[in-house]
């Protein structure tokens, strides 16, 4: 059912962006809100939101639409009780930019429920529904779980949903994909946290000469804290690899810089991978037939290729 309805729980940035991207290619939407404010801000712009929770799930269940729940994780053990409790069974994915927390609370909540992850790799430093943009996922990769046991159907219903937001599929096993964010999303927070603290030490001279450089590595640092909190907190074990893996580099940069003054090993290896990130926003694109294996998809994800449909 290429047009599934869509039942979006949580209408900031990615939710309503998903609302809006989801709309404009003919799908039957609707969602809720935490905030009559935010509420009243989606209805005036045309969507139907709500912030009654428990009927937005009623009616997922009576039309079996696919719900997305697109909270922040520390909200998401109460929603899964009211998923459990108005659309037990229902076909069941989220925008959480973790998977295997979010696959355990699944489990505990809503153990009915016929889930499998998403995670859209796309975002601003705003967030809230005003910042919502039905072009946010436009040719961006969105993860969707490919987990042995993964319901076929539901995997199908979220791609699908995917690509008519206007991304490309990446598949990949819950535990792959949080160990990959820490790396390129998560990490990326807690240095541009630090670059930011270490910019603004002491007097102002260093903020007022601030210019590219700084604006780059700080730009997402301009995240709300909690919802930055909400994602590194989540994925803390994968996270911790993370960091001592760069904790190394930094410590090895450190000690060619006293001891030799010589930074050349540090910069050059960024310039190569920054060189390898730039070949990979140009990935293999595939189509895949209805029924390709879990197994056969990971290994599509873990070689950088992104799928754009079903083959013939």
């Amino acid at each position: 059912m290429a047009d599934r309805a869509v039942c979006v729980i949580g209408t900031g940035l990615i939710g309503g962006s998903l609302m809006r991207a989801a709309e404009k290619a003919g799908r039957t939407v609707w969602g809720t809100a935490a905030s009559e404010r935010t509420a009243a801000e989606a209805t005036a712009d045309g969507f139907d939101v709500t912030v009654d929770t428990a009927a937005a799930l009623r009616r997922a269940a009576d039309v079996d639409a696919l719900v997305v729940l697109a909270v922040p994780l520390p909200a998401l053990a109460g929603v899964l009780k009211q998923v459990a409790e108005h659309a037990p069974t229902c076909r069941l994915t989220d925008a959480v930019s973790v998977k295997v927390a979010v696959a355990d609370l699944v489990a505990e909540h809503a153990p009915r429920a016929r889930f499998v992850g998403g995670h859209p790799m796309a975002g601003t430093a705003e967030s809230g529904w005003a910042a919502g943009n039905g072009e946010l996922f436009a040719d961006a990769a969105w993860v969707v779980a490919a987990d042995d046991g993964a319901d076929p159907e539901v995997w199908t219903d979220v791609a699908e949903l995917a690509w008519a937001c206007g991304a490309r599929v990446v598949p990949a096993a819950s535990d792959e994909h949080d160990l990959a964010v820490a790396r390129i999303s998560h990490l990326p927070h807690l240095f541009a946290a630090v670059l930011a603290a270490v910019g603004a030490e002491g007097d102002e001279l260093a903020l007022a000469l601030a210019a590219g450089s700084f604006a780059d590595g700080t730009r997402v640092a301009g995240t709300r804290p909690e919802l930055v909190l909400a994602m590194c907190e989540g994925n803390r074990d994968a996270l911790l690899g993370a960091v001592d893996s760069a904790l190394g580099r930094l410590g090895a940069m450190r000690g060619a810089l006293a001891s030799t003054g010589g930074l050349a090993k540090t910069v050059e290896a960024g310039y190569e991978a920054r060189q390898r990130w730039a070949a990979a926003r140009n990935p293999e694109l595939l189509r895949v037939r209805r029924g390709t294996p879990m197994a056969r998809l990971r290994e599509i994800g873990r070689r950088g290729a992104m799928i754009t449909g079903w083959a013939e």
